[in-house]
């Protein structure tokens, strides 16, 4: 359980950073980049895919459990 715990928490924090710089990348707009331009930038960027890792990490930590322990 406190494992679970962890890993929602490590999930969380990474997810927060990467939607962080996401947010902070939007500002590639007012030199002039369109959408699909930013969304290459964003997919090419490490720190920007914490979020995706952190997502992850949430879901697999709310979904995989033991036999004898409640979902959250």
């Amino acid at each position: 359980m406190l494992l679970r715990i962890f890993l929602f928490l490590i999930g969380f924090g990474l997810t927060t950073i990467g939607f962080v710089y996401i947010i902070c990348y939007l500002n590639l707009f007012t030199i002039g980049y369109n959408f699909f331009e930013y969304v290459n930038f964003i997919i090419r960027r490490i720190e920007c895919l914490n979020a995706i890792i952190g997502i992850l990490l949430m879901i697999l930590s709310v979904t995989l459990g033991g036999k004898h322990e409640l979902y959250i």
